[in-house]
């Protein structure tokens, strides 16, 4: 059976993102907050304990968490419970139209109310692209992050310019040839910030502007990103890089990583499932 509706096609066509509901089981959710709970060494009930690290900026790899609340867990199995699970694959299937792809191998997030008396911690997000749109043709991609618990408006989730990838090349044509390729001028564009449940599972176009948001509220935001895309036969050296990242549990290269390198020293490689395996990329699509 179909995950998406007509009235879900057309909400994709015209707004360049989609919700997929109950995309994970409960029990997935649990198992992914309480491990960035153990992950972070936080105590979920203690609020001070939120603070507790020095968030990084950039990729200097001095914490374990980022100012924007990125957590650099990666090979978990948990993580991976949520990337095999067959809904979250049928839904980037049916947006691809092939049931042929790769999963990132990307991080989660936990992003704590904003406070005055934690400087560090006063991060009121960005709206960027995650690829340089300075390209001719920006290829098609979509990204996506799963809400592992209920996300208020104000609780510093997901954002994006709503139908920005329908109009970005007649406002490219606006823009100045310095332009930053990778964060707009927002000057009349309408950020909204997109409220979910636990389950939801957010996918978006590549050429929407987007990004998390200023966490006005008393809870912190969790979330695990995943997104998917097809296999390329020019991938031999990122599949070596993914397979060895795996086995390793640790990120790919591409990636800050954790300074502690908790995965490597306290983890076993995920157990994949079969479609795991090909989502992995260590069996083959027939």
């Amino acid at each position: 059976m179909a995950i998406f509706s007509r009235e879900d096609w057309d909400f994709w066509k015209e707004n360049g993102y989609v919700v997929v509901p109950n995309a994970v089981p409960r029990e997935n959710l649990d198992a992914m907050v309480n491990t960035i709970w153990e992950f972070l060494e936080m105590d979920p009930n203690d609020p001070e304990d939120w603070y507790k690290h020095t968030p990084y900026r950039g990729r200097n790899r001095a914490s374990m968490i980022s100012a924007s609340g990125m957590v650099e867990i990666y090979q978990h199995q948990a993580l991976w419970n949520n990337r095999q699970h067959p809904r979250v694959h049928q839904a980037f299937s049916e947006i691809w139209e092939t049931e042929k792809l790769w999963v990132s191998l990307d991080r989660a997030n936990m992003k704590p109310p904003s406070r005055e008396d934690k400087p560090d911690w006063q991060n009121e997000g960005n709206i960027h692209w995650d690829t340089d749109t300075s390209v001719e043709k920006v290829p098609f991609g979509v990204q996506g992050v799963l809400y592992l618990t209920d996300t208020s408006e104000d609780q510093g989730g997901f954002r994006c310019v709503p139908g920005f990838h329908n109009m970005f090349e007649d406002w490219v044509k606006t823009q100045p040839e310095d332009r930053h390729p990778r964060h707009p001028d927002l000057d009349g564009l309408e950020v909204k910030s997109i409220l979910g449940k636990a389950g939801d599972l957010i996918i978006w176009h590549r050429l929407l502007a987007h990004g998390n948001g200023h966490n006005r509220s008393d809870r912190p935001r969790l979330a695990q990103y995943i997104r998917m895309y097809p296999v390329a036969s020019r991938e031999k050296d990122a599949l070596e890089d993914r397979i060895a990242a795996w086995q390793n549990c640790r990120p790919t290269s591409r990636w800050p990583g954790d300074p502690r390198d908790w995965e490597h020293k306290t983890q076993k490689p995920a157990k994949l499932t079969d479609l795991g395996k090909k989502l992995l990329g260590v069996e083959t699509w027939n």
